[in-house]
């Protein structure tokens, strides 16, 4: 089972349309922060170490889905709860949750792969196998 981590936000005036509601793409940039946030908290090292020593360049977006609840506001503070939902041989699922205190605002779900440059191909990238200590990492003992 995959570890759950809990990343914060306050929304700021920027954050927000005219009408004073958050504008829906910074759901998304939240939950890409949190996202990386979770993998921080786990104890995996940063991507530029993982590049330097495995050559792992990250786990970029492969799909992405939300569902929106309620709105958020400038002022409000938000809590993303995030975790894996699903390992496959390359890819695997996060799941985020928004919250406003205890209400439910956003619901998404991220598929990514880890992916690497191939050998000699330094503007390409390709998925590997999801790294098992990483795996382990992320996963409650």
């Amino acid at each position: 089972m995959s570890k759950t981590v809990v990343y914060e936000v306050e929304v700021m005036f920027g954050d927000c349309d005219p009408a004073g509601i958050v504008f829906y793409p910074n759901f998304s940039k939240w939950m890409d922060a949190s996202s990386l946030n979770f993998f921080r908290q786990c104890g995996v090292p940063p991507w530029r170490e993982l590049i330097r020593t495995r050559g792992i360049v990250g786990t970029p977006l492969l799909e992405v889905r939300s569902r929106f609840f309620h709105p958020a506001s400038y002022g409000d503070r938000l809590r993303v709860r995030t975790h894996v939902s699903e390992w496959r041989a390359k890819v695997f699922t996060q799941q985020h949750v928004i919250y406003r205190d205890d209400r439910v605002l956003c619901e998404g779900s991220e598929t990514r792969a880890f992916v690497v440059h191939p050998p000699g191909e330094p503007d390409r990238i390709q998925a590997i196998p999801v790294p098992a200590d990483i795996r382990a990492l992320c996963c409650d003992a």
